[in-house]
């Protein structure tokens, strides 16, 4: 893996009962208590704290994760955390840019024959995981699998799955390492 661009869009309850309530309320019309803003019919795209580089901590947080997982600290990684009006289920869309060329129809059979994950993609009947979807559900949903033709060998993803059985920046870190083992 050359580079990785992912951008989260985190649930509600991955802020606790206080992320939750903010949502319940906002729909009432009352002031929030735990964001800044108003979360219901809103995207608020930071999630913990500011640091001084304009990144928050929790987007340091993944990026250090991920390189150590990957065990690769030169590994060039960005993202952008975003907090979205749902209850349930963080998505992600993930961009990866590959050090080798690969077939597209390999990496969709690769995720296909991963246990824990689950590939839900057709865009013919328009086709793809949603948090709605994959809320209770323990695996981990891939779809919208396709070439970034704006670099050799890139790849987007679509990745949803429940927040409170598995975390946003944990997605992302193991579907690097199924490419990497596979040596896609």
């Amino acid at each position: 893996i050359k580079r990785i661009v992912y951008s989260t869009y985190q649930a509600v309850s991955g802020a606790g009962m206080e992320g939750i309530s903010d949502l319940e309320n906002g729909l009432k019309g009352l002031s929030p208590k735990k964001f800044p803003y108003p979360i219901a019919g809103n995207c608020l795209p930071h999630i913990d704290v500011f640091l001084e580089n304009g990144y928050t901590k929790e987007v340091i947080k993944m990026i250090k994760e991920t390189k150590k997982i990957l065990h690769n600290n030169n590994l060039k990684i960005t993202a952008t955390t975003v907090r979205v009006p749902v209850l349930n289920s963080h998505s992600e869309s993930i961009n990866i840019e590959l050090e080798k060329p690969f077939e597209l129809d390999d990496v969709i059979e690769l995720f296909k024959n991963t246990k824990g994950l689950t590939v839900y993609d057709n865009i013919k009947e328009i086709k793809y995981p949603t948090a709605l979807m994959v809320s209770g559900k323990d695996d981990v949903f891939v779809g919208r699998i396709r070439r970034d033709f704006s670099v050799n060998n890139g790849l987007n993803l679509w990745v949803v799955a429940d927040n409170i059985r598995k975390g946003a920046a944990l997605n992302a870190v193991q579907i690097a390492e199924l490419l990497i083992r596979s040596d896609k």
